[in-house]
């Protein structure tokens, strides 16, 4: 749990204020349990009452305990007054007596009588009750209500001899408050008596008492320090009291919450637990600034206390995951002073603290407050509780965990139903009854949560249904079911009045089993079981009747009693019960059904309605359906007295229609209908069970029953005359008990009735007069009547007289003569009872009686009795016509067959056609089938919709056309009970393909109708039927079926004409999307604007938004001025620009104010300003920037003043610049137009300091136009003669420029002069030209070298024309060879470097060359790539040899060419090539250099691979040259396989490494080299299996081994992925099931992986069991791969797992076979027994252990078991280590 949050977050209010003239101290404050009322007592003794927020509401002043001391009072009032006030008030009460006066006077001499004080107060349990408790020795408790407003009266007084101290009021102890008193006594005032007792009494003043939490106890402190501690009887333990513990000082602060704490004036406080322990101590004695504590106050959870002394608050908090208190910051609070009194709201929320001035304050104490979905607010007010409000009406709720645990979560549904989560609970409540639950809970979070019931939350996880009734803290019930739907759970608890406690809950065990259970005892009432798939069920009220409907749409009802079922509709759509009632409602087709009486589902009441019944709404006094008709929906009234007179009867109610016959007004208005005749049935039955005669007597002239009902009138009349001579009930007496009974024809019960009381003859007599002598006499018999013979031959002598031979018959049966029974049977003209008896009697041998009692038979048409009768005779023909007249032809069939078999066939068939005339048609086939008539079979299987039946004759008919008249009958059968095989079948058969067609298209099989059209229709023939079944179907409004039928046919365009048509734009969309997206854009955008013509803006907007069209949303919107819905368009897909125009247009829509608060609501003010300044909307802006700041209308004034210079308004452009602050703006709009005058206007007027601009500006214009003496004049007016200087420089007029200089600025005629020069100099080609002249010049001149220096002055910087410095510098070395030879080094060098520069390296270097620069001139040549010209000067410089050789090295290199390279250096060139990556090169290079050469690049080379993670780059290369058995290379070597065999690659990946390991590890013999780590030769058998494995997978004849060597593998998981492994070793075992029956290792495999697939999802090995392979070598603690193997395989593996797993043939266990050594049995692939350790070497051919039968290769000498090895090399012709040629050995080792 985490740290609580300190409490006293904030002050909230000061209720009451102190007042300087006279501080009134608070004594007391108390919150009312409901939390709508604080009461508080100040010195003044007046009690003032506020409402929650702490607004004042009432107040009212105590009374004193004794009335006469009143005067006192008020005199003791008087005793801060003055002397001379004294006498005033003397004066003033003429009346006052002398003792108040002596009184008065006393008061005088500081020797007054001592006022009182309120000492406590606290509200009753109720809230509507406040007791005051006065130091005066008087307890007083008000009642005040629960309303504001409600009278205020005294309801108890309890006056006691010694001062109140203190008080309490238990919450649990309604009628009952503790005071304590300073004689040390403990008192409880019982307020029902108006009397105190003595709860214990101590030798110690009481100054403290607080309650428990659970308000079943009390804890009060002492004087001396003792603290003691009483419970109440709880009705368990009874009431006790004992010390509890002794504290150090007085505990004037003592408080019981979580724990007990303790403090007073040692400024200690001290906190004890539930034995009076200490648990822990904060200690202030050494804080100079603590004071006395005064009073401690617990959190009505307990587990916050907040203890006040002098200005501050101690807050503690309650850690329950330490069980330890925690001390938060000290709260406090300057000038508070000390704090006298505290309360807690019960709800937690608010803390209440008085002072000694009188000052009343209240705090906010929540954690935290939250909203949620805008309709409740959450507060926190401690960890374990929580205060719900809703928003709307300001009701709250106070969650709350009683354990104390943290509320980590609370959620709302359905705005009515709470729900909380702790550590180990879980919290429910309704909001509306605020119930509140909390049960222990272990959660998983994915809990899922129904309210459809109001008394129950029902919580269903992980297959288990919890239900909780609101306001209990336990589970109601739990149930397990997998089918969680509202609509497949009832719960029923009480709802209905009864005596019994109701609470059952009906759900489903499976969709075709309903199971009722009994919440209270845990018992199954009830299981109905069905025969097909139930979707609703609901009990009834009362939850002894059942209402289901399964899928056919059958509706049916079960009672829950007698366990019996009726079925009450077909075509049920809708069903349910009238709420509070056991009526009916359901709708068959057009029917609406009523039950009215369950109990008689025959009595229906129907009416036709026209639309869908949607509800069942039950108020005042009116219950209606509900009907949707479509446009309108109309109510249909049920009759309210028939629901209301059923819902009596069934909850006995008799008070409803009174119980005497004068009050019947609720039965009176019912007229007898066949619903209230069932009714009357239903309250006759009970009352005459609950001895209600005028009620049943009522009921029985109601329904017309006037025997009944004069029989209960007289039975009435007899109780009357009864009650005369006994007052007491005599509807029990005997005799109105035996009447009763005989009414409901329970004679048995009015028999026992009269025995008991031993009336003898009052039983016999009523037997007589019920005509029912033969019991009379059983009676008589049964209690041994002495007149029993006589009785019996009166009574035979009358059966005989009055013609009742059977009875007589009976009689003389039952005395046992057989004989005379049977001629008294036939004359009374029974001779079946004759037949009976002559049989059981063994009187058959009597042929005479035999005889007589057979013609009786006969005659009487009891044939098949007749029958028998004469085969005993050994009448067989007789009996044979006897048994056909009667129709018996089971028994003339068995006669026949042992006396005519050749009747048997004609009976057989005559059988068969009685059968059908009865229309038994199923007992008919099979007699049909024995006498041959197969058409008559088919018939009659037919008819009894024996269909199965039916097929298996019709298929057996010869020829099978002959079946043909009842195919079709059978295909359409077969079709509606979507048998669509068969059918299909069938139609075909019948020449009616098209009718398969049709039902495929029907039942949505596209593909298979489609196939079947094809197959016997031409395609365009199958279009054509498509089409024009679509468009029915779209005419039928079926347009799935419709879009479905088009695309089978490939016409998608009519589906999409077909959903634009109907407007369904989605599937439009949808199906464009499919087949046209190239068109899916311009679809969009088609959609958008037929939907913004119809009005849908929503869906047109999103159509645009799809086709990437959204500004003809915005303009939409727009133009519809739907400005809102623009912007948020703009805002999400356009960006700030977009978003601002439609803001702009939106305000311009808006104008004024409106847009201004608009545009500043989004920040858009300035922006909306200069958008539209932008577009020239002036007016706008200028009304917008009245709201904005000054500088913004300047903004908007300089922008219109650009606009109107764009629009050629001069004069208005300069106004606005005017305006705008900006007249140089003006200035530069005049300069720009060369309106000199008006620019030089406007800077004399505005801008004084832009003249000498305009001046200028003019100036240049008329220098530009040539008129040089007129822009002269203008820049000398505005002092800038520079400037002319300058025009004339820049035009290139350096005569008029010097000119101007030398008359008005002398002093710069010098600089100008030298940039002349510089000038010239500085010219491309016209400088170069006088260069050049002038060098030829000197030439002529014979000045060669000042020539060459000019020469040398060309250079790029003169000119670029390369060509033609290249020339000139040429003819400067010529001169200087010439002429001037001794210059030759330098000028070469300087012509040479310009040449190198230029990129002429041949010349420069052949200048070098000629003048001996020989190195110069190789570097030159090198320089430029030139390596033969390089070449040729070592001619004429060999030493240079090898510098150039060098050089050519390095350029090489540098240039990439390393095939060239490599034939100059080699090791350069190998470097070059493992730099590069062209690794093919490199070796083959480095092979041909020698072992130890290729060795280094070939580890090089794997090396680099296994950085790259290319492992299975790098095999293949190994392998290639020979694997070097290099130690140096083994740890790369051992890094590929392990990575390899991690990622298990592709076959040929494998195929390498077993290649590269086998050389490895053999070398170039079969034998293993030394020196080779032993995990190489494991490595090489692994990889050896998985090769091998592949192999033997992809040939038929091998793939018996490919089991077996995946299952081998099992082994090596520690280097092989584990769940790889298993996967494959489960996939082949699963593919050999039948080959090599290894479906048992296929299952454990399987299983495995899946267990090992669930390990890596949740990254823990910790959970694997290993017992399938305990004791053998498949190892257990293995790595688990990162990733999981793909779903799809995941998939089909749990699939097969889970349908074998139901197959008792599999079993989850490995092979196993016996130990050779010690017989163990041990898993059959395991190499080494657990038992004994022996160890066995592994097969070569599946990995298996080489047993007794051991074969080794004449080559290789591997091992192999001898079948496996015959059976590879039957085939293969090869030993597959080897790979030498082999045969089969048929003799092991």
């Amino acid at each position: 749990m985490p740290h609580p949050v300190q409490y006293l977050h904030s002050h909230l209010k000061t209720i009451l204020i102190r007042t300087d003239a006279q501080p009134q101290r608070v004594t007391a404050v108390a919150w009312s349990p409901n939390n709508q009322k604080l009461a508080v007592a100040t010195a003044d003794r007046i009690i003032q009452l506020f409402d929650e927020t702490g607004e004042r509401k009432d107040k009212f002043a105590t009374k004193p305990g004794d009335p006469k001391a009143n005067v006192y009072l008020r005199a003791h009032n008087a005793r801060r007054l003055a002397p001379w006030t004294l006498k005033v008030l003397v004066g003033c009460l003429p009346h006052i007596t002398d003792e108040s006066l002596r009184a008065i006077h006393k008061l005088q001499n500081l020797q007054t009588a001592r006022p009182y004080t309120v000492c406590a107060l606290s509200f009753s349990p109720d809230s509507t009750k406040l007791a005051v408790a006065q130091s005066d020795g008087a307890v007083f408790v008000y009642k005040l209500g629960i309303e504001w407003g409600e009278k205020k009266s005294i309801c108890n007084k309890l006056i006691q001899s010694a001062d109140i101290t203190c008080m309490t009021w238990p919450r649990e102890q309604h009628n009952a408050l503790v005071f304590g008193m300073a004689d040390g006594k403990v008192r409880v005032g019982n307020l029902k008596a108006n009397k105190a007792a003595t709860l214990y009494q101590t030798e110690s003043c009481v100054v403290s008492a607080a309650s428990s939490i659970d308000g079943n106890a009390i804890i009060t402190g002492h004087m001396d320090g003792s603290i003691n501690r009483f419970f109440f009887d709880d009705g368990i333990s009874g009431a006790s009291q004992g010390k509890f513990t002794v504290h150090r000082c007085p505990p004037f602060a003592l408080a019981w919450g979580e724990s007990v704490i303790a403090a007073g004036n040692d400024r200690v406080v001290v906190f004890y637990d539930g034995e009076g322990r200490v648990i822990q101590e904060f200690d202030y004695g050494r804080d100079d600034d603590e004071q006395d504590f005064t009073v401690a106050e617990f959190s009505p959870s307990g587990q916050s206390a907040v203890v006040g002394s002098f200005n501050r608050f101690h807050v503690y908090n309650y850690i329950a995951s330490r069980a330890q208190w925690e001390e938060a910051p000290v709260k406090i609070i300057e000038n508070f002073y000390t704090v006298s009194a505290l309360s807690w709201k019960p709800d937690g929320s608010r803390l209440v603290a008085g002072n000694t001035t009188g000052t009343l304050d209240l705090f906010d104490c929540c954690l935290r407050r939250s909203r949620y979905k805008g309709k409740f607010e959450f507060t926190y007010v401690s960890p374990s509780q929580v205060i719900v409000k809703r928003l709307s009406t300001g009701s709250r709720i106070v969650l709350k965990s009683h354990y104390g645990y943290e509320i980590r979560k609370v959620n709302i549904f359905q705005d009515q139903y709470l729900v909380a989560e702790t550590p180990d609970t879980l919290l429910m409540g309704d909001l509306a009854s605020c119930k509140l639950s909390e049960i222990p809970w272990q959660g998983s979070g994915t809990e899922k949560f129904f309210f459809e019931n109001p008394q129950v939350c029902m919580v269903f996880n992980a297959g288990e249904l919890s239900l909780v009734e609101y306001g209990v803290n336990e589970i109601l019930g739990s149930c397990r079911t997998e089918h969680m739907n509202p609509h497949l759970i009832s719960v029923r608890l009480n709802e209905r009045k009864t005596d019994e406690d109701i609470k059952r809950v009906a759900y489903l065990i499976d969709l075709q089993t309903i199971n009722i259970l009994d919440l209270v005892t845990g018992v199954t009432v009830a299981t109905v079981t069905h025969d097909s798939k139930i979707d609703w069920l609901e009990l009834s009220g009362k939850a002894h009747k059942l209402l289901f409907r399964d899928k056919r749409r059958q509706l049916h009802v079960y009672d829950v009693a007698t366990l019996t079922r009726v079925t009450l509709l077909g075509f049920c759509s809708y069903v349910q019960w009238v709420p509070n009632s056991d009526v009916v409602v359901a709708q068959s087709r057009s029917n609406l059904c009523i039950w009215y009486s369950i109990d008689s589902p025959e009595r229906v009441t129907m009416f036709p309605i026209k639309g869908e019944v949607e509800d069942i709404e039950r108020t005042d006094g009116k219950t209606e359906v509900i009907v949707d008709e479509g446009v309108n929906t109309v109510s249909y009234t049920l009759d309210e007295g028939l629901i209301e007179f059923g819902s009596a009867v069934d909850e006995c109610d008799y008070d409803r229609y009174g119980t005497n016959a004068e009050n019947y007004a609720l039965l009176e208005t019912l007229e007898i209908t066949p619903e209230t005749e069932a009714m009357w049935k239903t309250l006759s039955r009970m009352a005459v069970k609950d001895r209600k005669l005028v009620v049943a007597e009522r009921c029985f002239a109601a329904l017309g029953d006037v025997a009944r009902a004069r029989y209960l009138h007289q039975l009435s009349d007899l109780v009357e005359s009864m009650s005369e001579t006994n007052p007491m009930d005599d509807t029990n007496d005997y005799i109105i008990r035996a009447k009763l009974a005989m009414l409901d024809k329970q004679f048995k019960l009015a028999e026992s009735i009269y025995l008991d009381q031993g009336k003898l003859e009052d039983a016999m007599q009523m037997y007589q007069e019920m005509h029912k002598r033969n019991l009379s006499i059983k009676v008589a018999e049964s209690k041994n009547h002495p007149e029993l013979e006589t009785l019996k031959r009166n009574y035979f002598g009358w059966l005989v007289e009055s013609g009742q031979e059977d009875k007589a018959g009976e009689l003389k049966e039952e005395e046992g003569d057989a004989i005379a029974a049977i001629n008294l049977y036939l004359k009374g003209g029974m001779p079946a009872r004759a037949s009976h008896l002559l049989t059981q009697s063994n009187l058959t041998t009597n042929l005479e009686l035999t005889e007589r009692v057979a013609e009786a038979l006969h005659k009487a048409g009891l044939y098949e009795k007749a029958g028998e009768l004469y085969e005993k005779l050994g009448s067989n023909e007789r009996a044979l016509n006897a048994y056909k007249k009667g129709k018996a032809f089971r028994a003339a069939v068995e006669l026949s067959r042992a006396v005519y078999p050749q009747e048997v066939v004609k009976l057989e068939e005559q059988w068969g056609d009685h059968l059908v005339s009865q229309k038994q048609m199923d007992g008919a086939i099979n007699h049909y089938i024995e006498a041959g008539k197969s058409f008559k079979a088919i018939e009659a299987a037919i008819a009894a919709k024996q269909w199965k039946k039916a097929v298996g004759i019709v298929d057996s008919l010869q020829p099978p056309e002959a079946g043909k008249p009842y195919f079709l009958q059978l295909a359409k059968h077969f079709s509606e009970v979507q048998d669509y095989s068969l059918a299909e079948k069938y139609f075909v058969q019948a020449g009616r393909p098209q009718d398969a067609v049709d039902m495929y298209t029907k039942a949505n099989k596209w593909e298979k109708a489609h196939a079947l059209a094809t197959s016997y229709m031409s395609q365009e023939e199958v279009a054509f039927l498509y089409i024009s079944q679509a468009r029915d179907m779209e005419t039928l409004g079926k347009l799935k079926e419709a879009e479905k039928l088009y695309l089978t046919v490939g016409e998608p365009d009519l589906a999409i004409n077909m959903y634009k048509n109907h407007k369904q734009y989605d599937h439009m969309i949808r199906l464009v999307t499919a087949f046209h997206k190239d068109l899916l854009i311009e679809t969009h955008i088609y959609l958008g604007k037929t939907l913004e013509t119809e009005g849908n803006f929503k869906q047109a907007e999103h159509h645009y938004v799809e086709g990437k069209d959204w500004k003809s949303a915005i303009n939409m919107y727009c133009a519809n001025n739907m400005y809102e819905e623009a912007y948020g368009i703009a805002k999400a897909y356009g960006g700030p620009n977009s978003a601002k125009q439609v803001a702009y247009l939106w305000a311009r829509s808006l104008g004024g104010e409106s847009a201004v608060k608009l545009l500043t609501k989004f920040g858009l003010l300035d922006a909306a300003i200069d958008f539209a300044t932008e577009n020239g909307a002036f007016d706008f802006a200028f009304e917008l920037s009245r709201f904005a700041d000054k500088y913004k209308l300047a903004d908007v004034h300089y922008k219109h003043a650009m606009y109107l210079e764009d629009e050629g308004k001069f004069k208005d452009a300069e106004n606005a610049f005017i305006l705008a602050g900006k007249p140089k703006e003006a200035i530069l709009m005049y300069i720009h137009n060369e309106d000199w005058d008006a620019a030089l206007s406007v800077a004399e007027t505005y801008e004084p300091q832009s003249v000498g601009e305009v001046l200028i500006g003019q100036a240049k214009v008329s220098f530009d136009r040539k008129d040089y003496t007129k822009s002269e004049s203008l820049l000398l007016r505005a002092q800038r003669p520079d400037l002319a200087i300058k025009f004339y420089k820049d035009a290139k007029m350096w005569k008029e420029a010097t000119r101007f200089a030398r008359e008005y600025a002398p002093s710069r005629l010098a600089e100008l002069e030298d940039e002349y020069d510089r000038f010239v100099f500085g010219q491309t080609d016209k400088g170069r030209d006088e260069i050049v002249s002038t060098a030829k010049m000197l030439e002529m001149q014979g000045e060669h070298s000042r020539a060459i220096d000019m020469y040398l002055k060309l250079t790029s910087a003169v000119t670029s024309d390369t060509r033609f410095l290249e020339e000139h510098w040429e003819k400067a070395v010529e001169l200087c060879m010439k002429f001037v030879p001794e210059r030759g080094q330098e000028v070469v060098q300087t012509v040479c470097l310009r040449l190198i520069e230029a990129k002429r390296f041949e010349s420069a270097g052949e200048f070098y060359a000629g003048v001996g620069l020989y190195k110069d001139a190789i570097d030159a040549f090198v320089a430029g790539g030139l390596w033969d010209k390089a070449r040729q000067v070592l001619t004429m410089a060999p030493k240079y040899t090898e510098y150039v050789e060098n050089a050519y090295v390095a350029h090489l290199k540098d240039t990439g060419h390393a095939e060239v390279l490599v034939n100059v250096d080699v090791g350069a060139g190998l470097e070059m090539f493992a730099q590069r990556g062209e690794w093919d090169k490199c070796l083959d290079t480095a092979a041909s250099q020698g072992a130890d050469i290729l060795n280094k690049y070939l580890l090089t080379f794997a090396v680099q691979m296994i950085k790259e993670g290319k492992f299975e780059s790098a095999v293949p290369q190994i392998v290639k040259y020979g694997v070097p058995a290099n130690p140096s290379n083994f740890d790369v070597y051992m890094r590929l396989t392990r990575e390899i065999l991690h990622r298990l690659p592709s076959e040929s990946v494998m195929t390498e490494l077993r290649e590269m390991l086998f050389k490895l590890v053999h070398g170039s013999s079969f034998s293993p080299q030394p020196n080779i780590p032993a995990d190489f030769s494991t490595y090489l058998f692994i990889a050896h299996l998985i090769t091998l494995r592949n192999y033997c997978a992809k040939k038929r004849d091998l793939g018996y081994f490919a089991a077996k060597q995946s299952i081998a593998l099992l082994r090596y998981t520690r280097e092989i992925p584990v769940d790889r492994a298993f996967y494959e070793a489960g996939k082949f075992a699963k593919a050999r099931k039948n080959a090599a029956g290894m479906n048992n290792m296929a299952f454990v495999c399987w299983n495995r992986y899946l267990d090992v697939s669930e390990a890596i999802e949740e990254g823990d090995a910790s959970m694997l069991e290993n017992a399938d392979f305990e004791g053998s070598d498949v190892p257990f603690d293995v790595d688990l791969p990162a990733e999981n193997m793909p779903e799809a395989k995941r998939e089909e593996v749990r699939d097969w797992v889970l349908q074998v797993s139901l197959d008792q043939k599999v079993n989850q266990e490995v092979d196993r076979r016996d130990c050779e050594d010690c017989g163990t049995k041990i898993y059959d692939a395991s190499l080494e027994c657990g038992n004994c350790q022996a160890k066995a070497e592994p097969c070569v051919v599946t990995g298996y252990p080489v047993l007794r039968n051991k074969v080794k290769c004449s080559t290789c000498s591997r091992p192999a078991n001898k079948d496996d090895w015959n059976k590879f090399v039957m085939i293969e012709r090869v030993c597959p280590w080897c790979g030498a040629a082999q045969t089969p050995v048929y003799f092991a080792h």
